[in-house]
This record gives structure tokens, sequence and C-alpha cells, in this order.
């Protein structure tokens, strides 16, 4: 490698800075071109069986996107007053263009005030909004209604929903359902390449047109934002819904990409100037952390790699990681300079180089590992960070091992001025317990494993979707209401589909009211008919009637909610499948659209009863009560020839939490194992392998400790923090063994080697660590939970594993004495 940087880097670096900056400046255009996703498809595991199930149901029944406001008027929410406001709001929503209607208290029909025959909704059906009623009844109407109550409106009648009905994308759908096709046959091995080629094709193509849309998403929750500011003083109003968290959440990955690399740059040059009071070691790692971090940007914009909110720290991360590199480079000259005071610049630039460049190129591929551990994990984002780091360490260690030498070697030789050298006077006091307080040090790590171990065993993977954000956010103040007032949040699906074999002509003995219709039908005996049979109704009541007991779930709907309106209004009569059959034919398509088609499918002899569960009761267990849904389904529905299974998002979700504990195992499982070998190849000794292990393991279990004892869930960004950590961590373990044994060879003492170790890679050590520790400690300025939860306890880690450096360390070195003799010589 001498030859590499004497004939080209120190030789020519003018020509080799102007050539690096071309091509950063090349990079620097794909870095506009950074996309940033926030669907729900990135928290879902890209292998899960129920996710091709949840597609299939959605693409099945009828399921709009839209917008829902809360809200909760001043008055009585059917003053003329409120109802004036939902009015007037409800016809400034239906002004904007992608909005197709709204649904609200006004627009519903009222089948109960007063109750009214059934064959009477076919010729027109009574709402708020077109007929003189009376309020008494409405009321009473709203709160005890199958259709309504615990969803339109809450049980205190004080606040209620207005739903925004977005117009349906069929051509999105339709690139969307033919990618997933594709990437299915992809992920199942059986793509032609002719289908791998259409892939790629129609891949582009979704993330041209998801782009668009999304433009036109922000647009509409902007405009549905500024309509509702204007109606504040009427009342208290959220807004709600799909679509506005994932807009809202790309505004926070935006807001955290930005907050991040500004506040960590006005951090780092903070601390380069505490600890080494010269303009230059300000500029020259700010100026190697810039082009690193623009590079790595424009490779993911040129790659299509796209950030995610568990990557949207991936700036603050490569700054902490690059400055790390730089300040050894730094550290290491300095040193050179103090101890050879007539040395000329070339003498130092290379030594400095050449002795840093092993140490830090293996301190960078185990940090490269700790992170591409986390490509073993099912969950397509951590995959995602993974790579994306891996890719940004290894630009940052070409740039800074290009760009520090090149503008060095430009310069005079740049001495330690005085009174610019700063120390802590702590490392001689570590030293001496190191010596001298060696129980203590055992004692202590014995006591840090116990408690890791037995918070270990505490781990939980339970997490609500509303904790992941501050209290502040407007996603948690709406999914707070929507929660705990309307019903719950989270959708869970059970989809019912029948036996054909099993079909029975339903009966029409009750209704004599339809007799006009019932020779229509005789001649039409088609499925849509009489697909409405008395056993296919008495099982869907039932496991509707079983869901609404359970206590985690909220409103419960389907075709047995209209069975249940529908008995009311047919003078206490159970409907039969004739008059069933009849609605779903003569029904206003949008009425039929609210009660009917989101529940039945005809065409796979299918029914949907849909749920959504209560996500801030402390109380839920998520895994068990699917569990428990699943064992007990098959007695409530009592006919072997029904098949059943649970979907949506809950249990996609579900599947998610349940997979952190083997995300986990796998990704710290392999960092360990493959840094173990990685320390065996460098230090080429099974002994100091194992202490450099032990010294990193024993201060990184503690992440588990606090977690447990503190009740901290398992989530997708802790689990990434133990490979990072010990990714991390490792590198001032090799930097520490690596100068210890130089020190070594001078007299082979190995208290002396301690001690000279301490002062000088010590303080390198401690002044890499605290800029990484200040880097991990602005993502508390996050607006997601998990990033704050991810800062904080990295944070924790990182100064467990100075600590352990310093102090576990050098004392297992001295008893242990794993260096023979002939290895010093």
């Amino acid at each position: 490698m001498k030859s590499f940087f004497d004939n080209i880097i120190l030789k020519h670096p003018i020509r080799i800075l102007i050539a690096l900056f071309l091509g950063v400046s090349i990079l620097a255009f794909y870095a506009t071109k950074l996309e940033i996703d926030a669907s729900s498809e990135t928290l879902l595991l890209d292998d899960d069986k129920d996710l091709k199930f949840y597609r299939e149901v959605h693409q099945r029944y009828h399921s709009p996107d839209f917008l829902l406001v809360t809200f909760k008027p001043e008055e009585d929410l059917l003053s003329k007053k409120s109802l004036k406001t939902i009015k007037d709001i409800s016809n400034e929503f239906e002004k904007l263009d992608r909005v197709t209607n709204v649904t609200s208290i006004l627009t519903v029909p009222l089948l109960e005030s007063p109750l009214q025959e059934l064959t009477k909704l076919l010729d027109g059906v009574r709402t708020l909004e077109n007929s003189e009623v009376d309020k008494t009844l409405v009321k009473k109407e709203f709160l005890s209604s199958e259709l309504y109550k615990n969803s339109l409106v809450s049980p205190d009648f004080k606040t209620t929903s207005i739903v925004v009905n977005l117009k349906d994308d069929k051509k999105y759908f339709e690139i969307l359902y033919k990618r997933n096709a594709l990437l299915a046959k992809k992920r199942e091995g059986s793509a032609s390449k002719e289908e791998l080629k259409q892939l790629k094709i129609v891949s582009k193509e979704f993330k041209e047109y998801r782009d668009q849309l999304r433009e036109k998403d922000h647009k509409s929750v902007q405009q549905v934002r500024k309509i509702i500011e204007e109606y504040q003083n009427r009342g208290q109003l959220f807004l709600g819904g799909v679509t506005m968290i994932a807009d809202d959440i790309i505004g926070f990955v935006k807001n955290d990409l930005l907050i991040y690399g500004t506040t960590l740059i006005i951090i780092l040059i903070l601390v380069l100037w505490i600890i080494f009071r010269q303009i230059i070691w300000i500029i020259l790692p700010l100026i190697i952390c810039t082009l690193s971090v623009i590079s790595t940007t424009g490779a993911l914009g040129l790659f299509g790699w796209e950030v995610t909110v568990i990557s949207s720290n991936f700036i603050s991360l490569q700054l902490i990681i690059t400055i790390s590199i730089v300040l050894h480079l730094i550290v290491r000259y300095r040193e050179l300079t103090k101890d050879y005071k007539h040395a000329s610049q070339y003498k130092l630039v290379i030594n400095t180089i050449l002795s840093k460049l092993n140490p830090s190129f293996f301190a960078i591929i185990t940090t490269v590992a700790g992170f591409g551990s986390l490509v073993l994990s099912g969950i397509e984002p951590v995959k995602n960070l993974g790579w994306m780091m891996s890719t940004g360490i290894s630009i940052s260690l070409i740039i800074a091992f290009i760009v520090f030498p090149a503008i060095l070697i430009t310069m005079k030789r740049v001495d330690i001025k005085k009174g610019s050298e700063f120390k802590l006077g702590v490392m001689p006091k570590l030293s001496i317990i190191v010596e001298r307080k060696g129980k203590w040090i055992f004692l202590t790590s014995f006591i840090l494993v116990l408690f890791s171990l037995t918070g270990a065993s505490k781990l939980i993977v339970e997490n609500s979707f509303i904790n992941y954000f501050k209290k502040s956010t407007e996603i948690y103040k709406g999914m707070e209401v929507i929660d705990n007032q309307l019903g719950g949040t989270t959708p869970l699906d059970v989809v019912l589909t029948f036996d054909t074999k099993k079909e029975k002509k339903p009966s029409s003995k009750n209704s004599d009211e339809f007799s006009d219709f019932e020779d229509e039908f005789a001649q039409n005996e088609d499925d849509e008919k009489y697909w409405f049979t008395v056993d296919k109704m008495q099982a869907i009541t039932r496991v509707h009637d079983y869901l609404a007991s359970i206590p985690e779930i909220g409103k419960v709907s389907s075709l047995a909610t209209l069975l249940k309106a529908g008995k009311t209004l047919n003078k206490g009569k159970d409907l039969d499948g004739f008059t069933l059959a009849l609605l779903y034919e003569k029904l206003p398509k949008n009425y039929k659209d609210l009660i009917l088609t989101p529940y039945v499918n005809i065409e796979y002899n299918q029914a949907r009863i849909t749920t959504r569960i209560i996500d801030s009761n402390q109380k839920l267990r998520r895994d068990e009560l699917i569990n428990r849904i699943n064992k007990e389904l098959p007695a409530v529905i009592n006919d072997s020839t029904i098949k059943f299974r649970l979907s949506n998002l809950m249990i996609l979700y579900n599947n998610l939490l349940q997979s952190l504990f083997d995300s986990q195992i796998k990704t710290l499982g392999f960092v360990v194992v493959i840094l173990f070998f990685m320390f065996l190849i460098l230090f080429r000794s099974w002994l100091i392998a194992f202490i450099g292990m032990i010294s990193n393991v024993v201060p990184i279990s503690i992440l588990f400790g606090i977690m447990g004892w503190l009740n901290i869930p398992l989530d997708i960004m802790t689990i990434t923090i133990a490979a990072i950590s010990i990714g991390i961590g490792v590198d001032d373990t090799i930097h520490y063994i690596h100068r210890f044994h130089d020190e070594l060879k001078k007299d082979h003492d190995y208290l002396n080697a301690m001690r000279r170790s301490h002062e000088t890679i010590g303080y390198a050590m401690v002044y890499t660590s605290v800029a990484i520790i200040l880097g991990f400690s602005i993502l508390v300025l996050s607006n997601l939970i998990p990033t704050i939860y991810f800062g904080l306890l990295t944070v924790i880690v990182m100064i467990t594993v100075l600590a352990a450096d310093l102090l576990l360390l050098p004392r297992l070195l001295i008893i242990f004495k794993p260096y023979k003799k002939k290895h010093l010589s």
C-alpha cells in the first residue's frame, strides 16, 4: 500500500482531489433523486403468506381509501349550528379534486327515525340532510343502531366522524397487483427471464406513478388540513386515516434527515474545536464527512434505494462513523508531530496513513459486518438499512484515506499549538483502576451480565402502533380519539369461505310484501339472488356476535349488522334470504357500498366480518388474541364445511412483531460469530479474539437488561441496536489491541503497555466515542418514539462499550498475557 500512496495519492494530490470532486459532483446529481417510502408495505414482512391473502381480500371487497375527520362541537351534536358546520365543512371537502363524496351523520340512511317499512327503503332513503326528522329518534338510532353505534358517533354522543372518501385509482392498483404478482414469482424462484425483465419495467412504472399519486395525496391532505383549520373555532377537529399517516411520516422522515444532518454538523464543529483548537482539524473532517454523505446519498438515488422510517437516520449514522475514522487519523498525526519534531510532512502523513490503514480497515469491516447482519432480518426496511449503511461506511473509508493525505500533503506540517491540546484528567485514573482494582472490574462485569440476563428474560414485543408517535403529533391525537371513542383503529378481518356443494335456495316465506318481485326472481335463478341462505346468515351472525363479545375488539361490522338492523325494520322478524337478495339487487349503489359490498363477495362465495382493535388497550396481547380467536372460531362456526381465515393489518403487524425475536437472534448471532473470526484473522490468536469479543458482548448485553426491566418492547428500530453497537464498538477494541501490541513490543511489560496505550489511543477512543454519543443523542429530536429509543439506548450502550474497552479489555490482556515473546520480538 505504501507504493500506492507514494505513487498516486501523495505524488498527484491535486489531480486526485479534482477527480474525486468530479465523481462526487456526479453523485450529487443523483442525490437529488433520493426517494422516501413511508407506505405501510415498508413495515411488513416481504415473504409473509398472510400478506398475499390480505392483498387478495383487498381486491375482492369494496375498500375505498379515505381520510377521517373527527369532530367534537361545542354545542350538541344535533344542534343547528353543529349540523351546519358538518354541512359546510363537507361541502368544502367535496370541492377537492381527489374527493368523491363525504359520509357523515347528515348523509347516512335513517332507518329507525321513525321505523319505516323495509320495502320503502327501495323508494327513497331518509337522511338528516334530506328530511325533517325527530332528532330525539335520530340520536337514539345513532347510539343504538348496529350500523352506527361506536363508529359514526361516540358513546357519549359528543364526537362524530366525517369520512372523506377519496377517488379510486384503478391504474395504481393495476400496476401494484401486476408488480406484486411478478415479485411473488421471483421470490418463489419460478420467474422466467422475460418476467424478471418485465418486473424491472413494472417496478419503475409503479414508482413513478406512486410518486405522482403521492403528490396528489399530499396536496389533498394539506387542503383538508387547511379547511379543518378554518373550522377549529367551531369545535375540536382531528384528521386521521392511512393516507394522512403515510403523508405525515414522509414529512417526519424529511424533517429528521434535515435536522439530524444540520444539528450534528454543528455539534461536531464544537467537539472538534474543544478537542483540537485548530481550524484545519475542523475543516478537514467536515470536508470528508460532507463528501461521504453526498456520495452515499447519490449512490442511493442512483440505485433507487428508498429511505424509510428505519433508515431516516442514515445521514447521522454515516457522519458519526466517518468522524470516528478521521479522529483516529488526526490523533495519530498529532502524536507523530509531537514525537518527531523535525520529521517532514511527507513522513508524518505516510506514517499516519500506514499505521492506521490496517486497524481502520478492519474496524470498518467489522462495522460493515454489524450493519450487514441486518440483511438477515426478514423485515425489508431493516434489510435496506443494512445494505445502505454497509455501502455508506465503505465509501467513508475510501474517501477518508484519499482526502486526508491528499490535502495534508499540499500543506506544511501542522504542529500542535501551545494550549491546543485537550486532555481529560480521567485517563491516568482509569490506568490506576485497571492496575489496582481488577476484582472490582470483574465483579461489576458479573453484576452487569446478571442484570442483562434477568432483563432479557422479560423482553416483550407487544407495541401499540399509536405509541410510535409523540403525543404532540396530530397522528397520535387523531388515532387516540378514533381508538377510544369511535370503535378502535387496527383492522382485523375474519373471512368465511362457504362450501358451494352445500348451497340451499333461500326461503321466501316471510316475503309477502315483496310478492311483486317474486316472479321476477323465479325467472332469474342466478347465484347472486340465491346466495343469501339461512345457513350462511346464521354462521355470519354467530361469528359477528362472538367477535363483538371480545373486550379488545371495538367496532364489528358484517352482513349481520344489516341483519340486526333489518330485523328491527321487519317488525322483529329475521330477514330471510329472499329479502336480502332483493336488497342486494335493488339497493342504490351508494348505500350498497356502505352496508353490503364490503362484507359479501358472491363470486368467491365469501363473507367478511370486519373489526377494529382498540390499539391503546394496555391489556391487549396481539398474539394471544389471534391464537384465541383461531382456536375458538371452529366451535363458534359449528360447520366443518365453512373455512375461515384471519386477515388485515392486525395479522400483518403481529407477524412483524413475532418475527422480531427471530430477527434479533439472527442478526446478533451472525455479527458475534463473524466478528470473532475477523478478530482471529486480524490478531491470529484464539485467546485475543476471545478477549476482544468478551469486552464487547458484556457491555452490549446491558441493552437487553435495560429494555427488559423498563418494559421497553423490541421493535423494528431497537432490534438493530445490538448489531450496530457491536459493529461500531469493536472499532475501539481493534484500535486498542493494535496499539497495546505496539506498546508491548517496546519493553514486554504489560502494565507499562497499558499505561502508554491509555495515554495515546485512549484519548482517540474517548474523542470518537464522545462524537458518537453526541451524534446518537440528537435522535431524541425525532417525532418517532422508536427513533428516540434507538438514540437513547445506543448512547447508553456506547458509553458502556467505551468503559469496557478502557477497563475490562486491558485487565483481561494483563491477566491472560496472550502475547508470546516470539511475537513481540
